[in-house]
């Protein structure tokens, strides 16, 4: 059996109406690894990361079990809390967010650089948002520790610019994790702004045999990565919410993948997870 720990933040989540407010729980990573488990049962997910003590961090904590995703490696501090963040869609279902995590417990993740609990995993996924909340120094020592060891990992850079503190460091922090990226899942908005490249720059770079993994392009549908792969994907006629899009992909295209599928299947099992999750409000959709 694969055991994969999803490394990154937890939070509060507020989808926002003309009407309401609806009370969730995501988080990028947390997004893949409740998606991944939902379509692959036998893979053993795990999330790690850190909450307070307060009473939005246990409803956090039961989320995260009561969708079947391991929690004995997530980590508590007394008189910490979580972060919270609002979503509001435009009627293109385009979303924009509001954030409150600035004093976030998820920041003190590894905040004594000891990384030996990923080593009794198969494989790890992070984000760009898991490593851009943590110190830089604590990020250089992941990277350290990352050379190091040989477990399989899955990334994608998901850039969120407020989250770093320069683009410079988040160059060189992600430019080290596709060189290590057994997997990689990036999505090709966010490596243009990164990086400055055109959509045929990020193609090309990505253009290596070595990786398996997606280029994630929205509506064109993904495009593969280490294997050519030549499949059309319908698009969504009509997008609710584009909450998730990414992180449901990833989530499909990594249980079909950790479970033994081929690369075709992969691909097409991710897209179409993200076509249905877009078709709903918020990032979990009901089961």
């Amino acid at each position: 059996m694969t055991r994969i720990a999803c490394i990154g933040e937890a939070m509060i989540e507020l989808s926002i109406t003309q009407a309401d407010a609806q009370v969730g729980v995501a988080g990028d990573t947390l997004n893949t690894a409740i998606y991944a488990k939902r379509l692959a049962p036998d893979l053993e997910v795990d999330y790690i990361t850190c909450l307070g003590d307060d009473p939005m961090s246990q409803r956090i904590f039961d989320f995260i079990s009561d969708h079947g995703i391991g929690t004995s490696a997530l980590g508590t501090i007394p008189g910490a809390s979580p972060g919270l963040y609002a979503i509001t869609t435009s009627e293109a279902g385009e979303r924009s967010f509001t954030y409150w995590r600035s004093e976030s417990a998820a920041r003190k993740l590894f905040a004594d650089c000891d990384f030996g609990v990923l080593a009794k995993y198969d494989a790890l996924y992070l984000s760009g948002i898991s490593v851009a909340i943590l110190p830089h120094p604590v990020r250089l020592a992941l990277l350290d520790w990352l050379a190091a060891n040989p477990v399989k990992l899955i990334y994608d850079s998901n850039y969120r610019p407020k989250l770093w503190d320069s683009v410079e460091h988040a160059r060189l922090v992600t430019s080290l994790l596709w060189q290590r990226a057994d997997i990689a899942l990036p999505s090709i908005d966010d490596e243009m702004t990164l990086f400055g490249e055109t959509a045929d720059q990020v193609i090309d770079r990505f253009a290596n045999p070595t990786v398996v993994g997606a280029l994630k392009r929205g509506e064109k549908g993904p495009l593969s990565i280490g294997q050519i792969v030549r499949q059309s994907y319908a698009p969504v006629a009509h997008v609710v919410d584009t909450t998730a899009a990414g992180d449901s992909f990833n989530g499909g295209y990594l249980a079909a993948l950790l479970s033994g599928r081929s690369q075709e299947q992969a691909l097409m099992a991710g897209h179409q997870m993200a076509s249905v999750v877009v078709q709903y409000r918020g990032a979990i959709i009901p089961e």
